[in-house]
Parts: C-alpha cells; structure tokens; sequence
C-alpha cells in the first residue's frame, strides 16, 4: 500500500506543480496598446513667388504672416509691386504667396499714333530678360497673364538664353513664337 499512497502522492505533486508553471508561464493578459496618430509637424508650409529673391516652398511657424513669408523668400524685389499686397494676413498650410511686378511705365501715344497694344516699333526690340509686365502685354498675342508667365518663368530659371526658350512658358507654341520672333530679343 505504501507503493500506492507514494504514487498518488507524486501525481498530484507533478500536477500541481505543472499547474504552477502554466499559471506562471501565461503571466498576466496585461492591458491593451493604444496606438497614437503620429504628431502633425509643427508649422505650415506655403508657396511664395513672383517678384521675390527666391521663389519656393517655405516652412513657417503657424500663425505666420504674409510679411514672415516674404522675409522667408529672401525679401521682395525692388520692382515688387506691394500695394495690392497684405502684409499683415495670417497664412494657413498650403496657402500661396503671389508677389506681382510693379508695372512699367507706358508711354503715352500721340494723337495719331499707334494704340499702346500694338507691337512695338521695328527698331525696339523688347528684351525678354529685362522687361516687365506692361512692356511685354505690348507684343501681339501676348496679354497680361502670358506676361506674367514669362515673368514668372524668368525668375524660376534665370534668364533666357535664346528667343526659343519661350517655348517652356505655357500658352507660348511655336505660331505664337513666329509672331512675335522679331519684336523680341534676350540681349
């Protein structure tokens, strides 16, 4: 009988002992992990361009103005038209900062004489590179927003190197470039 009772004794020895060590190995269901949405950056990003030191995307402080962005482009240019500009606007992410040129003087045409629209005289070719809004609205087929353009392309990527260039300003193909070939130069 000892052979028994010593047998049941180390069953329920194993079994408790392996019970022991299944509670101990499951450890506690602990709690959940909550997952956080990553922080959003700090700050805002806006698009400045036109008469401008240097054209981009710039990040700001939140709550910037339209005077931080300008400080941020490099500072307006000295033809920079700021008068239909608001300096103290607040800016929100996304937002574009479009500085214009300060228009050129436009003569005024004698009585008899040509309209202003009309293309310039045969022996003043308007300089793509130096000119601005009003001189270059003057060139047929060329109105304020393809000016503009033109403008913006100039200070995006330097000056242009040949007439052709014109070609990389959208609205400008080649009928229009055959148009207006001799009224133009980059020297």
């Amino acid at each position: 009988m000892a052979g028994w009772r010593l047998f049941l004794f180390g069953l329920f020895t194993g079994l408790i002992a392996s019970a022991v060590i299944l509670i101990l190995a499951r450890g506690s269901p602990g709690r959940p992990v909550e997952l956080l949405p990553p922080p959003d950056p700090p700050g805002i990003q806006v698009f400045v361009r036109g008469a401008v030191r240097a054209t981009g995307v710039f990040h700001l402080p939140a709550g910037s103005l339209v005077e931080q962005a300008l400080q941020a482009a490099g500072g307006a240019l000295p033809q920079a038209d700021l008068e239909g500009l608001n300096l103290a606007a607040p800016l929100s992410a996304g937002d574009e900062v479009r500085v214009r040129f300060r228009p050129t003087a436009v003569l005024t045409p004698l009585p008899g004489a040509l309209p202003a629209a009309t293309a310039p005289a045969p022996n003043h070719r308007v300089n793509l590179n130096s000119a601005g809004l009003a001189e270059l609205d003057s060139l047929p087929g060329i109105g304020p927003t393809l000016a503009q353009r033109i403008i913006d392309e100039r200070q995006r990527h330097g000056p242009f190197a040949r007439v052709e260039d014109l070609l990389r300003v959208s609205g400008i193909g080649p009928a229009l470039l055959e148009k207006i070939r001799d009224l133009v130069t980059v020297e």
